[in-house]
């Protein structure tokens, strides 16, 4: 049984770990555990974007034109993104008080239920405008419980992790994303791959919603197989003296102390959020409908260059544990920014090829911000309040661009004809991330990186 290592080190709530925190065997399986549930949890809230890009204006707004469909779909593609914040302030509130593994529990068996009645729903044609309220109830629902989630996966990670590999550990949360847009297109491309467009239209489109239940199998293993952090059960082990390790408002301090830091990390995740959703959601709309390319082929593209995100993530994140978060993040800021209007160069060209090398360039370029951001946002606040603060961040992001990017999209190329105003936001989220990331401070400065015992962040918040 591995020795805990985690010392107080002498404030109120905070305390430092070094070395494995938990045995090698266990943290293995917890990688493969979070990964996974992450993945399904992910697949769940990004299929709903390929079905508003590519059904939900034919199933829920039939009686819409292509453009007004379409927007209505991406208006419910982005509540999903409103609920998050609420999802990871009620979430971040929670796993700061009483543990990170019972919040995530809770949160991946919202998801699972959400996403299977999504693919329950009557459609317009059955029920009228009342499917799509439903609808938006529903995908409000994945809000939350995406909002949640993230928090909790990344830090039952991260913090398990030995001091020296967070960064790493910390992309089995991250990679899950690229492994879900996978999944999520295969199982689109294979439904309506072996039906005609009506059947797809009438049922099959439900198939990969439905799919969503065996999220529940991860959530019994989760509650009964994986323990809480080693630096969560420290913090509940020093809540009975006298300076209260687990505090009561964990939300409201965070907010009071550390509002710029969540603004700033808010504003790092500009560029891959806003890139990531014109890929996986915005293109695709895009692509069949003003471009004139078949569906199957443009999820193709995406899948296929979605495989750069498995590799650049943990790369990334490996790499931030060696030369620190803060350049990879720089780097990957101002790449998108310089990539944004090439990217729309190329995908204009409607040659498939050449929009697999535009998606796939500015995949890198985002997963070198995105791969170590797991450890960073956590390791920029305490750990009595640290779910609170990274999920905050995180999701006010979701809110503020992740929702409204493809809907943006859609919007400014209808009333211009042009993809120069998307390039132009794409490059300005961009430039958000590089200086949001430049008043932010290294956790992982070489210093930290060259002392065995010191562990990343503890010197910003002692």
């Amino acid at each position: 049984m591995a020795t805990p290592l985690a010392q107080p080190d002498g404030q109120s709530g905070r305390l430092s770990t070094g070395g494995p925190a938990v045995p090698r065997r266990s943290f293995r399986k917890l990688l493969a555990v979070g990964l996974i549930g992450s993945s399904i949890e992910w697949y769940d809230f990004f299929l709903y974007g390929t079905a508003a890009a590519l059904v939900f204006p034919k199933v829920f707004f039939p009686h819409s034109s292509a453009l007004t469909g379409t927007l209505l779909a991406f208006s419910t593609f982005w509540a999903g993104f409103v609920a998050r914040p609420i999802g990871g302030v009620l979430a971040g509130h929670l796993g700061d008080k009483y543990g990170r593994k019972p919040v995530v529990v809770t949160c991946l068996a919202l998801m699972g239920a959400a996403t299977f009645l999504i693919g329950c729903l009557p459609s317009a044609a059955s029920i009228g405008a009342l499917a799509a309220t439903l609808l938006v109830v529903l995908r409000f629902v994945q809000g939350l419980a995406a909002g949640g989630q993230w928090g909790g996966i990344v830090l039952l990670l991260t913090e398990s992790a030995g001091a020296k590999r967070r960064g790493f550990a910390g992309t089995f949360g991250q990679t899950s994303v690229p492994v879900a847009v996978i999944i999520s297109n295969l199982i689109f491309v294979a439904a309506s791959s072996l039906m005609p467009d009506s059947a797809f239209l009438s049922w099959g489109w439900r198939i990969p919603f439905l799919v969503s239940v065996v999220m529940f199998v991860v959530v019994l293993y989760i509650q009964t197989k994986v323990e809480d952090t080693p630096e969560f059960r420290e913090l509940q082990r020093r809540a009975a003296r006298p300076e209260k390790a687990v505090v009561r408002a964990p939300l409201a301090q965070v907010v009071r102390t550390k509002w710029g830091t969540i603004l700033l990390g808010c504003g790092i995740l500009s560029a891959t959020n806003s890139l990531f959703y014109v890929s996986i959601s915005g293109l695709l709309s895009y692509g069949t409908g003003s471009l004139g390319l078949e569906r199957n082929p443009l999820l193709a593209v995406v899948l296929g260059s979605s495989v750069a995100m498995l590799v650049t993530i943990p790369w990334s994140g490996h790499l931030s544990d060696k030369v620190g978060r803060r350049p990879l993040i720089l780097i990957g800021g101002l790449g998108v920014a310089v990539w944004a209007f090439p990217y729309f160069w190329l995908v204009d060209s409607a040659s498939l090829p050449l929009i697999f090398v535009a998606v796939v360039v500015g995949f890198v370029f985002q997963c070198l911000t995105y791969g170590p951001i797991a450890s960073f946002l956590g390791e920029l606040f305490a750990p009595n309040v640290r779910y609170s603060g990274a999920s905050l961040a995180y999701q006010l992001s979701a809110i503020i661009v992740s929702g409204g990017t493809p809907f943006l999209m859609t919007a400014l190329i209808a009333q211009t004809g042009s993809t120069l105003p998307v390039a132009a936001y794409i490059a300005l989220m961009g430039l958000i991330t590089f200086v949001s990331a430049w008043f932010l401070p290294e956790t992982n400065p070489a210093q930290v990186r060259e002392d065995p015992h010191a562990v990343p962040g503890a010197h910003l918040y002692r």
